[in-house]
């Protein structure tokens, strides 16, 4: 049965701190969601955020970032006073994330400052700390990269840098900050799982996005160093991108370090299964990104400055599949298959049957027999995703006569193009059909989310003020997915 859901950050909802995160603007989210007759809310990966506030440069592919942290729900637990919930930013559409963090990390001290006269929370965050696999490791990491002033683990103090292997260095003196860390990480899971439930009360499901590859400096290399591409000092010897296309003519060159696809192989791929199993706790539907690499993976030397250098090498998809049904066969994935992709490529996905990518951007064809995109089934259409331009921002990019021809096309006006382009779209057969929510409103390039192959400003920084013109879109959103 077809499902129909918006695309948007947690980050981009409205708050009153700067940054979207798990309060009330979420709940609201949802409400507006279900008024309009969607199924799905897609998200962006909600781990802690790396190098240039990126979500696909992650600390931990396990754990969530503080700033997700709604402050009125830690009210609501006594953990904090109503004075203590200073407002910041409360109307601006662009995020500015060390003052936000800033901002909020000063108030989640006092919360952590109540929480530790809480017998039953102390209780909670014990059972939690055992319970959860990754918890106490990834709350030493943060520690210990704290005390080496933030700088990447393979850079730390020898003693703290082989904790993860020997055990030997003394963590006693950091307890405090060992308890604030996991202390964060449960309220995290506590208020996502929250917010989840009332989503699937509400008939709505939760897609996550997961990236393929993790941050160099994060807990998920650190402790699994010899299953990646490492020399002798910890530093990656090849990393991942993509060559040129149609993004970067020098290609992009991510930096992720690559996995030594042999070693997991011999641990029966473990790292992944504990990862996706993770995922489907938070996630209804799991998408995820850049899945060409289970097949072919873009091998770039580190020494190489732009990704123009480098190899494709296979990867081991269909042993990696294998395992993963084998151990988690109620697993559900979206796999992103954009690109220029060979053929086998596509026989990997359809050989387990996963829903692919069909974004209108890339595949409409003007004065063309575009049935083959409308036609299918076992997909997911987009009109854009997080990396495009929205939708009238990619319209305005194409030359006059274009515009010209598309506006023939869909019988419409300057004014009401992007209108038709989506009720165009919601009579494709595609089992699942998501807008970002910048296309729902019709935004221009202003709001776009991300630039491929750029690092930095404006990149990640775009919110929502208000639900003012969202609220406004119910009634004939409702109605056009009715239709």
């Amino acid at each position: 049965m077809r499902k129909v859901g918006a695309l948007l950050a947690v980050a981009s909802l409205p708050s009153k701190y700067g940054i979207g995160d798990f309060g009330n603007t979420a709940y609201e989210f949802i409400d507006v969601l279900a008024k309009m007759g969607m199924k799905v809310w897609q998200v962006l990966p909600l781990n802690p955020l790396g190098f240039g506030n990126s979500p696909y440069q992650p600390y931990s592919s396990f754990a969530g970032d503080e700033i997700y942290i709604s402050l009125d729900k830690l009210a609501e637990l006594n953990l904090l006073n109503v004075s203590d919930l200073e407002t910041f930013n409360e109307f601006s559409s662009k995020i500015d994330y060390v003052s936000v963090r800033n901002h909020k990390i000063k108030i989640l001290a006092k919360a952590f400052k109540n929480y530790l006269k809480n017998e039953n929370l102390l209780n909670e965050v014990a059972k939690f700390s055992k319970n959860i696999s990754w918890a106490y490791n990834y709350a030493v990491f943060l520690t210990l990269k704290k005390v080496n002033n933030l700088r990447p683990w393979n850079e730390w103090e020898d003693a703290h840098k082989q904790w993860i292997n020997d055990r030997k260095f003394d963590l006693e003196p950091y307890g405090e900050q060992i308890q604030y860390e996991l202390f964060i990480q449960y309220i995290f899971l506590k208020q996502w799982s929250e917010l989840k439930l009332y989503a699937n009360s509400h008939n709505i499901e939760i897609v996550g996005d997961i990236p393929i590859y993790l941050g160099f400096d994060s807990l998920d290399v650190w402790e699994n160093q010899e299953l990646f591409l490492l020399d002798d000092k910890q530093n990656p010897t090849f990393i991942a991108g993509v060559p040129p296309d149609y993004f970067s003519a020098t290609g992009q060159r991510w930096g992720n370090p690559l996995y030594d696809w042999d070693k997991l192989e011999k641990t029966g791929f473990q790292f992944w299964i504990d990862r996706l199993r993770g995922n489907m706790n938070m996630y209804d539907v799991i998408r995820i990104d850049h899945f060409r690499a289970f097949d072919t993976y873009w091998k770039i030397p580190a020494s190489c400055e732009t990704a123009i250098d480098g190899e494709w090498v296979e990867a081991p998809g269909y042993k990696l599949f294998d395992a993963i049904y084998k151990k988690l066969p109620e697993i559900k994935i979206i796999s992103e298959d954009l690109g220029d992709l060979r053929p086998e490529v596509l026989e990997l996905r359809d050989h387990y049957n996963l829903p692919g990518m069909n974004v209108f951007q890339f595949n409409y064809k003007v004065n063309s027999d575009n049935s083959l995109m409308s036609k299918a089934e076992n997909t997911v259409v987009y009109t854009g995703t997080h990396d495009n331009d929205t939708l009238i921002g990619w319209y305005l990019g194409l030359s006059k006569y274009k515009r010209k021809q598309i506006k023939n096309e869909f019988k419409a006006s300057e004014q009401n193009i992007t209108n038709k382009i989506i009720i165009e779209v919601l009579k494709y057969k595609a089992n699942y059909i998501i807008f970002p929510v910048q296309d729902i409103l019709g935004l221009d390039n202003s709001a776009r989310i991300n630039y491929p192959g750029k690092i930095g400003s404006p990149n990640w920084e775009r919110k929502l003020s208000n639900f003012d013109a969202l609220n406004n879109k119910v009634k004939y959103v409702n109605k056009v997915i009715n239709l």
